[in-house]
């Protein structure tokens, strides 16, 4: 499956963005789908994932109840609701899928976009 993200953009702390993942192929629905952030020197951090079916979601604890992950298996389409944004929510952001449930490392995510970068200024 081949991924894109978009959305990504300048912010003001407090406020919203919603980024979309879109993905190519009748594969879509088949993989747990994930996003990931980063900065640069550090490590793509869990960001939040939703089952095939869109009816489980697992979130970091950095951004439990101001992101919702949601998904569109009829659009190819991966979202991520981004509310209450802070400064140290920037980072570049990307689209990932994989094959297992309830993992939160990179190397276990097989599929990736290009990623989109959100810069939340104070």
């Amino acid at each position: 499956v081949q991924l894109q993200a978009s959305g990504g953009g300048l912010v003001q702390a407090g406020g919203s963005l919603r980024l979309s993942c879109a993905a190519s192929g009748p594969t879509f629905r088949r993989y747990i789908m994930g996003w990931f952030r980063q900065v640069p020197g550090k490590e793509r951090e869990f960001v939040a994932a939703i089952t095939r079916s869109g009816g489980n979601t697992n979130y970091a604890d950095s951004v439990k109840g101001r992101f919702t992950i949601s998904r569109d298996n009829d659009k190819n389409t991966l979202y991520l609701q981004m509310s209450s944004l802070k400064p140290e929510d920037t980072a570049v952001y990307y689209c990932a899928a994989s094959a297992y449930w309830g993992v939160t490392t990179s190397p276990q995510y097989n599929y990736w976009g290009q990623g989109t970068q959100v810069t939340v200024s104070s």
